[in-house]
């Protein structure tokens, strides 16, 4: 996907500035734990991947990351808590696509994604798996396309709920592969599956991990992945990409701070988490729960949550969307 340049706002301080703070300045940072909050449930993907480095980042920084989930509203609360903390270092937000998501299905939200935020990175990336149930009679992505197009209003395809990343990818798939589908919402992600499963639903566009086991029994059918390119997990399964041309869709996880937090704290916290991702064993963990471990630098993490407000604002709108 084309990433759109950011050329001003908080984002860009983050990437580019040389401010540092008198009080960053006079002491070595960190000084005493840092708190990172992360929006979302524990067990949830974000939590997952976000403890692997975070057990391990204290050996080079120095001082503990205590762990706040603080869930709710879709992650709004935690966010909302993360955007009016004090911007001294010691208060992060470990977010998702999500954050991007969630303003443009309400009509006011506490926070902008670009004005109250300065990345860190982007570590992970974790494409979903458009699932089939083995009834349904496809085995590709294109034999889908076919079978809707045939059949327009008459199949459904399942989510975790209205206004998630799984509803979202799912509606990006059916809007640019151009069908008629009804969306069938639930609330979570293993009530989903398990309807998947039993055939109550046909199509789901669900997380990797939690449909690999069926799918290698052949209780389920993973017939395209929503990435770019095809996951290392499953090598022989198609990126949806490859037949509808130009789609793409990943769940990232970054590391963020509140707008106004020294760049001092930014490239120290940069710096040693660079070091942990590049180890064997980081690498292994990621790829075990199925995320593709990235890492970036703040500008171009800068430049995907920009792009990414832009195309799921066009995707939310396009299906006429609002929670709140």
């Amino acid at each position: 996907m084309k990433r759109i340049a950011l050329a001003t706002g908080s984002m860009l301080c983050a990437a580019g500035s040389l401010w540092v703070s008198t009080a960053v300045a006079a002491e070595t940072y960190p000084s005493r734990p840092v708190r990172l909050i992360i929006p979302y449930s524990a067990g949830g993907a974000a939590d997952v991947v976000t403890r692997i480095w975070a057990q391990k980042l204290p050996e080079l920084l120095g001082q503990q990351i205590v762990i706040d989930n603080r869930t709710g509203a879709g992650g709004l609360i935690g966010t909302e808590i993360a955007a009016k903390s004090t911007p001294d270092g010691y208060t992060l937000m470990a977010s998702g696509t999500p954050l991007v998501i969630v303003p443009h299905l309400y009509r006011k939200t506490p926070y902008d994604p670009m004005r109250d935020f300065m990345p860190i990175m982007q570590y992970g990336a974790q494409p979903y798996a458009l699932t089939v149930h083995p009834s349904l009679g496809v085995s590709t992505v294109q034999q889908l396309i076919d079978l809707a197009k045939k059949q327009p209003g008459q199949i459904n395809i399942a989510s975790s709920g209205n206004g998630g990343a799984q509803h979202l990818f799912g509606a990006l798939f059916v809007s640019m592969a151009k069908l008629k589908m009804v969306h069938v919402p639930y609330k979570g992600s293993g009530p989903a599956r398990a309807d998947l499963l039993s055939g109550q639903v046909k199509v789901g566009c669900l997380g990797i991990t939690s449909v690999i086991n069926q799918h290698k029994a052949g209780q389920l059918r993973i017939i395209g992945v929503t990435s770019a390119t095809r996951s290392p997990a499953i090598p022989d399964v198609p990126a949806i990409g490859e037949t509808v041309k130009g789609y793409e869709a990943t769940l990232w996880t970054g590391l963020l701070a509140p707008s106004g937090t020294p760049q001092a704290a930014i490239q120290r916290i940069h710096a040693d988490l660079t070091k942990v991702l590049a180890r064997p064993d980081i690498q292994s963990a990621f790829k075990r729960v199925g995320n593709d471990l990235v890492s970036t630098d703040p500008k171009s993490f800068a430049e995907v949550i920009r792009a990414d407000y832009k195309k799921w604002g066009d995707v939310v709108r396009e299906i006429n969307l609002k929670i709140g």
